[in-house]
């Protein structure tokens, strides 16, 4: 894991520092409170202190105001939390958006006052819109395209912020920005990429390999890695590193012919660069589209990196020193993402490897006439989901998400799931395969993470870095921990709770640390934060179809088979035995397997039959073996083929079992070409 605490970056700030060392000291504009970088947690702070009553300044390096948010993510994550305990700012800011299309006569698919798990979705120029009056009402003083240049502190107080265009000065900061420029420049200590496992303890640190592994070569013929191939060799898995996950642009797309704008052309275009994704086409049974694209009012779409999928809009590694380079050098980044979207646009519409289907469905998609018209209608923010996290009073890892939620100084109840995407791809002579997704940890049965407290000590700096510097974005935690907190939602409540104590600090003079949490969670509680950790509805029984204990012979149901591979859960189809099923996503790659350990109570001949819901679709020629006592014996299974009336099991034959010695019966997708539904199985005994 790469550790650069105490220091600027780049030394092309350093010089610019020292530059401005030897001109003259102008009075620099004051305020009580100043926040760093516009990010939805930036102006949610801003806000929150202005209501306060605290006058505020907003800098933002760019001239985008709102980050993602107004920059293309038009699909809430909020769908993946308690919805009841985000209220406050974040229920406020939806709420506007939701006037401004009814003051329009549009009819959104939602409500925000119905705290459901249903998508609250809007276009972006409505969200910058929305975003543009609350400041405004609010009085906060927006100051777009101020770059930070240098720090000037008074042992571990911020005395004043240096831009190209003048000097600013604050009682209280917040540093909003997502990758912690102004807590860097003012030497608080800070962190950036994976810990390992034993850090903290963390079961999801270091590397993760969820994903399915490819057949494919990942190297050329020279021996080296192909285009979009990371790394070859995996490392310990237990070992940190300095990755970052992927990032991507959010661009809203549209079919629509009046609004539709033809996607540029890259600036070069190298068909070899996309042979990787080309061997991936060759082998996989199911194409599908490789962005994730979700539905807009306005008949738009939000175009999005795809977390299950093998490649998509994300450029894998391509996101690593974001965080610590200078304008200059995350420009050329910026650039990098927007011309391998470009190129990887361009192979995905026109490559002869790619299914002439999926060309078409996307080449039908253009950006949008009336979205980002300054910037060519494409959005100026890349999705930085990951960058530096300060070490701070408090470090929030796995365990204060699953097992310690509740905190005596909570500022925000949070409830995504812990959720990564892709940190490298590794190539070898026999597979690629992706690494570092930590797929959705949802509380079992519910459609949203672990509900837990955000502690206000993971917003402060350790006493001896800084005494007047709040940090909601880039805060204290591990890279585990972030990949749950770093949604904008969540954000934006850290950014509310962020402000109002800013705004508190600078009232009673006290340094951050010191502030009274009776204090501010009055405060909080007055700007309708949630801070009580939600009591959750019971959930309804799991739904049992047929209990196994209630059939003759000996049953065994899928939750006792030893899974390798890919397996999903289901329990549409019914009767089924137990409260589900398993299947393979008609992958039919050989990769899915199931293995059942068992013994019989007497030696003897046994009718064995097999569990499944029948249907079209399913595998016609689905492997079954039997191993016991020596003997082996092997089945193929149609399961297209209806069950007999009445029953849940078909015969696949007769087996001889001997009593006491164990037996193994497997199940698996080798070969198949189907869905493969692994339920349970039945063995009776027959008279010889």
């Amino acid at each position: 894991m790469s550790k650069r605490p105490n220091k600027p970056p780049d030394s092309r700030m350093t010089r610019v520092a020292l530059f401005l060392l030897a001109l003259p000291i102008q009075a620099a504009e004051e305020a009580d409170v100043l926040v760093y970088g516009a990010t939805p947690g930036g102006f949610c702070a801003a806000v929150a202190a202005a209501r306060e009553g605290a006058s505020v300044l907003l800098l933002e390096p760019t001239g985008h105001i709102g980050g993602v948010n107004t920059g293309g993510l038009c699909f809430s994550d909020s769908n993946q939390t308690v919805r009841s305990t985000m209220l406050g700012l974040f229920e406020e800011w939806h709420r506007r958006v939701e006037a401004d299309y009814q003051r329009r006569g549009v009819e959104l698919p939602y409500r925000v006052d119905v705290k459901d798990h249903s998508a609250w979705t809007y276009e972006p120029h409505v969200a910058a819109r929305v975003t543009r009056e609350l400041l405004a009402e609010a009085g906060v003083r927006v100051l777009p395209r101020h770059a930070l240049t240098r720090v000037v502190k008074d042992g571990t107080r911020i005395t004043r912020l240096e831009t190209a265009a003048g000097g600013f000065s604050a009682r209280v900061y917040v540093d909003a920005t997502y990758e912690g420029d102004l807590m860097a420049a003012a030497g608080v200590d800070w962190t950036i990429g994976r810990e390992g496992r034993e850090a903290h303890g963390e079961s999801y640190a270091g590397r993760q390999y969820p994903k399915q592994k490819l057949s494919i070569r990942g190297l050329d013929d020279a021996g080296g890695p192909l285009p979009l191939v990371t790394a070859t060799e995996a490392g310990d898995e237990a070992e940190g590193d300095g990755n970052v996950m992927v990032y991507s642009f959010r661009l809203c797309l549209t079919r629509d012919p009046a609004n539709r704008v033809p996607f540029p052309a890259p600036d070069h275009y190298d068909p070899a660069r996309f042979e990787v994704v080309r061997r991936y086409f060759a082998q996989e049974k199911r194409p599908h589209l490789l962005w994730d694209l979700y539905p807009l009012p306005g008949g738009k779409f939000d175009a999005n990196n795809g977390i299950g999928k093998q490649f998509s809009m994300g450029l894998v590694g391509a996101c690593n020193g974001w965080s610590e380079a200078d304008a200059a050098g995350r420009a050329a980044i910026w650039e990098a993402h927007r011309q391998y979207t470009l190129e990887f646009y361009h192979f995905l519409t026109t490559d002869s490897a790619v299914p002439e289907k999926l060309r078409q469905e996307l080449a039908s998609l253009g950006l949008c006439r009336d979205e980002f018209a300054e910037h060519d209608h494409w959005s100026p923010q890349l999705y930085v989901r990951e960058g530096r996290r300060m070490r701070g009073a408090h470090v929030m890892t796995q365990r204060d998400i699953l097992e310690t939620p509740e905190k005596p100084d909570p500022v925000v109840v949070a409830s995504f799931p812990i959720d990564s995407h892709d940190c490298r791809r590794i190539g070898t002579a026999e597979s690629v395969i992706n690494e570092g997704t930590i797929f959705p940890v949802r509380m079992p049965g519910r459609r949203h993470g672990y509900p837990h407290h955000i502690p206000y000590r993971s917003l402060t700096p350790k006493p001896a870095d800084c005494t007047n510097l709040l940090v909601p974005v880039a805060l204290s935690c591990t890279h585990v921990a972030l990949s749950s907190i770093r949604v904008e939602p969540t954000w934006m409540a850290l950014g509310q709770s962020a402000g109002i104590a800013a705004a508190l600090c600078a009232r009673l003079d006290v340094p951050v640390q010191n502030l009274p949490y009776p204090d501010l969670r009055s405060r909080l509680l007055a700007g309708n934060q949630m801070l009580d950790l939600p009591v959750l509805p019971e959930l309804p029984p799991e739904p049992v179809s047929i209990d196994p204990a209630s059939l003759p012979g000996l049953v065994l149901d899928d939750r006792q088979a030893e899974l390798q591979g890919d397996w999903s859960r289901s329990s549409n189809f019914k009767p089924h035995l137990g409260s589900g099923y398993l299947h393979d996503d008609r992958r039919g790659d050989g990769r899915s397997s199931a293995q059942f350990r068992f013994q019989v109570p007497k030696t003897g001949h046994y009718e064995l039959r097999m569990a499944y819901s029948a249907h079209e679709t399913r595998a016609k020629t689905v492997p079954v073996s039997v191993t016991n006592g020596g003997r082996r014996s092997e089945f193929l299974a149609d399961q297209s083929l209806p069950l007999p009336s009445g029953s849940l099991f078909r015969t696949l034959g007769r087996v001889v079992l001997e009593a006491g010695a164990e037996a193994t019966l497997t199940v698996s997708n080798t070969g198949t070409d189907g869905f493969v539904i692994l339920d349970g199985f039945q063995l009776v005994a027959v008279p010889e």
